[in-house]
């Protein structure tokens, strides 16, 4: 998978240390000299400089064989702006972008971004659609943060697995819309049995997130 990454601060470097270590093809943008100094020092021939919100630097990223662009720049309106040209000009199929003030979220979801995130974990696992047992990825969030779906794996210490759905006792405003098994997707009934290892995705309101993490993690 080949991922451009335009932002070379913290997120950005995180970013692009990870996704190499897993053998992903990446590229990071930095426009300030200094730090594109250091990086490269680091990163090698994995860093450019230049600026990810200008036509011409995104073209000598290989942006139009890009899989995914990730924004990750100090400023929200760098972030939209690139996001944009990702997908409108270069017709890259994933932009991801990180959002510094929450209140942008769903301005960039209706001009097109299609995730906004913070973590370089997060962003990563919303890349791979992958994710490390006992760790709740945010997919989506409404009404202001109040309600959110988040996806988590099951260990073997949860006191969710092998038990049907029926019988597990859930804090009030909590759904489990789906559970992953490998390829197959689940919808689960009363006599749904969840196993170890199984992805589940959750619609929650905010203020119940800490009680069903406590649920999923804790043993029978």
């Amino acid at each position: 998978m080949y991922v451009v990454i335009v932002g070379g601060g913290d997120v950005g470097y995180s970013l692009t240390k990870l996704l190499t270590e897993e053998g992903h093809e990446v590229v990071l943008v930095e426009k300030d000299p200094d730090r594109y100094a250091m990086l490269s020092y680091e990163l090698g021939e994995s860093v450019l400089l230049g600026d990810g919100a200008e036509l011409g630097t995104l073209l000598d990223m290989g942006a139009n064989r890009a899989d995914v662009l990730v924004a990750v720049t100090g400023t929200d309106e760098d972030n939209l702006v690139i996001c944009q040209l990702a997908k409108l000009i270069y017709l890259i199929p994933r932009t991801i972008a990180k959002v510094n003030d929450p209140k942008n979220e769903e301005l960039f979801a209706s001009l097109g971004v299609d995730a906004t995130v913070s973590s370089p974990k997060i962003i990563a696992s919303l890349i791979e659609e992958k994710i490390d047992a006992g760790m709740t990825i945010p997919l989506l969030a409404f009404k202001g943060g109040d309600v959110e779906i988040f996806k988590t794996e099951l260990s073997s210490e949860s006191s969710l697995i092998n038990r049907k759905v029926s019988k597990l006792k859930f804090p009030e405003d909590c759904i489990i819309i789906a559970a992953l098994r490998g390829n197959e997707v689940i919808i689960p009934k009363g006599d749904t049995v969840l196993r170890e290892g199984d992805s589940i995705i959750v619609l929650i309101k905010k203020k119940r997130k800490e009680a069903f993490k406590r649920l999923f993690l804790e043993a029978v």
